[in-house]
């Protein structure tokens, strides 16, 4: 479980990426028990000032050995141009690596990464305006320029921005569970989940369609998620055709109806089990599966754990 975080910042490190890193494991929330709190450091090639893009300077503690003892290390967006990496921060990156900490960038951090050789034959992203350049500079990285983030072993490359704050909450999901990065995202005000395959934009139908939002559509199927849904009832519970629902569901969300009430079904059943006593069987109905052997499909395929294991796993820790 994390609970040592190292962030390494560099002359031009953005201070909004920074920032994500900053809010989400540098910030103690004492009023809150349920949530974590972490042993939080800056690091830069010298302890003391650092120079942000937005032209202030900010204060880093300790040298890149401190990154040695981290759990996870943080890269932030930062503006390379031409000149190198520092080696040290290199080789700390690999390590991290090796003894299986979790790294995580956030936009062009994602060069960092691949500077230490870490994007080789893994699936990748960065903010879509760097996508390309990225790709070429690092001939060997899966780069897709069309999701928010990705998790290929033990790293997270993320987006630009925002598309921080929603790989920072997917890895605290991972290591504390649904309810735990519910709450965050509360204290944050920002979702508490949007799929790392969401596109980083999402396009404009061709021509308009009668109808201003899906948001009412949208509220309504997660406040049903026990109910039968198909395309066709939830058009018409959205007045319009089904081919026009079906255009502009994929156009604010980047996906598919019934790729988008899978994921909240799996949110659903994520949060009973952490939280709920009922069985399986009771939560598969509740979360409109139906049926545990269908809920245990799309759970492990969602999650990567069977519900039974991820109950054991959350629900003590939420205890």
């Amino acid at each position: 479980m994390i609970r040592n975080v190292a962030v390494p910042v560099l002359d031009g490190v953005a201070a909004f990426e920074l920032g994500v890193l900053c809010e989400v494991f540098g910030l103690d929330r004492p009023d809150d028990p349920l949530l974590p709190s972490f042993d939080f450091a800056l690091c830069a090639p010298q302890p003391g000032p650092v120079r942000c893009q937005s032209g202030f300077d900010i204060v880093a503690e300790h040298g890149f050995d401190r990154l040695a003892e981290a759990d996870l290390i943080g890269v932030p967006a930062v503006r390379l141009g031409d000149r190198s990496v520092p080696e040290e921060l290199l080789e700390q990156l690999r390590a991290a690596i090796e003894r299986g900490a979790w790294v995580l960038s956030v936009c062009s951090g994602a060069y960092l990464l691949g500077e230490a050789g870490l994007l080789d034959d893994r699936r990748c992203t960065t903010h879509w305006t760097y996508a390309e350049d990225l790709a070429q500079r690092f001939p060997l990285a899966k780069v897709d320029p069309d999701v928010l983030y990705v998790e290929d072993g033990n790293v997270i490359t993320s987006a630009g921005t925002a598309a921080g704050i929603d790989a920072c909450l997917y890895l605290i999901r991972q290591e504390f569970g649904e309810r735990v990065a519910g709450r965050l995202a509360r204290r944050m005000v920002v979702p508490p989940h949007r799929d790392g395959g969401q596109r980083q934009y999402v396009e404009t139908p061709i021509a308009p369609v009668q109808a201003d939002t899906l948001t009412a559509t949208l509220e309504w199927m997660a406040a049903h998620l026990d109910r039968e849904m198909t395309v066709e009832t939830l058009a018409e519970q959205a007045h319009m055709s089904t081919r026009t629902f079906a255009r502009r569901f994929r156009a604010e969300t980047g996906t598919t109806p019934h790729h988008w009430l899978t994921g909240q079904r799996v949110l659903l059943a994520q949060r009973l089990l952490e939280d709920d006593e009922r069985s399986i069987d009771e939560i598969a109905t509740r979360a409109g599966f139906g049926s545990a052997a269908l809920l245990r499909h799309h759970f492990v395929k969602r999650v990567g754990t069977t519900p039974q294991a991820y109950r054991k796993t959350f629900c003590s820790r939420s205890a």
